[in-house]
């Protein structure tokens, strides 16, 4: 089961919009130094809505090949189509991706038996671990813990990544889907209590700009060993919240940015940071030890 600090991974590019690869494998390298235990790439931190097919999965595909089996890739591979999350999904497992992450199908709001079905029907298309994606507060789309405990008894249907911050999910999921299907925290500003209820990992913005601390509360966490898990999370509080300050990516690309690992690249709809939220991020970055 993979678990511990997995990272969101940004997608980095230059100022024209174009995906720059050697920001990109310079992140990866870093995040394999710096203990990250998965890489998610093409998620929503990775800006997959604005890469067209064919980019989205030559950046996994690039991915993979860079990593080449040092920690396991997650590709992210959802979308509001079915037919398209398919194809997307083909192309990581073709790609050598380790699992697929499929976020529930956003903006045409379909029923339980809908999302149960739609995701039934990746799982029988693509012979490759999958993990769902519940983020309500992007989609609006809410899988309740009784679809995805129907959804767990499908073979490769292995984990979730819970994002709704409800705490209560965690029992409740637990319970209908065994202690064999992976619980992942979306939520990093509850993912260390997360864990330390039994959850197995968070996949994190955050660590995008602090991997190495992101790696130690998650040690911690899964450890049991509350007192050192809340105790770094404790220095990463102000982060957690302020990488929200506008829609993720935004803020944790200015971040990186910053900090000299990616330039200031972003693609419409989304902008860069506005400049009142620089003062009070690079707070929580500095309070978070980001020199």
């Amino acid at each position: 089961m993979m678990q511990g600090s997995m990272v969101a991974l940004v997608t980095p590019m230059t100022q024209d919009g174009s995906v720059d690869l050697d920001a990109m494998y310079k992140l990866l390298d870093w995040h394999v130094e710096q203990g990250t235990g998965a890489i998610v790439s093409m998620g929503t931190t990775g800006e997959s809505a604005t890469l067209d097919e064919k980019e989205h999965c030559e950046v996994i595909r690039r991915t993979v090949e860079h990593i080449s089996g040092r920690i396991p890739v997650i590709a992210g591979t959802g979308a509001n189509s079915t037919s398209e999350a398919i194809s997307l999904t083909r192309c990581a497992a073709a790609a050598g991706a380790d699992a697929c992450l499929l976020v529930t199908p956003y903006y045409n709001k379909p029923t339980q038996e809908g999302l149960y079905l739609h995701f039934k029907a990746i799982a029988e298309a693509v012979d490759i671990p999958q993990i769902l994606y519940n983020v309500p507060g992007r989609t609006a789309c809410d899988m309740l813990p009784e679809t995805v405990g129907r959804l767990a008894e499908i073979d490769n249907i292995i984990g979730i990544k819970e994002a709704t911050g409800d705490l209560g999910r965690l029992e409740q999921i637990r319970a209908l889907s065994g202690k064999q299907f992976a619980l992942y925290s979306g939520d990093d500003a509850t993912g260390c209590e997360f864990m330390l209820s039994g959850g197995n990992g968070v996949i994190s913005v955050t660590a995008n700009v602090v991997p190495g601390a992101m790696a130690q509360v998650c040690e911690a966490a899964l450890a049991g060993d509350r007192e050192t898990a809340e105790k770094i999370d404790a220095r990463l509080a102000d982060l957690h919240r302020e990488l929200f300050l506008e829609s993720n990516p935004i803020p944790v690309k200015w971040a990186l940015a910053e900090m000299g690992m990616i330039q200031e690249g972003i693609r419409l709809p989304l902008t860069w940071l506005s400049q009142k939220y620089h003062q009070p991020l690079r707070k929580a970055m500095i309070h978070a030890g980001i020199a």
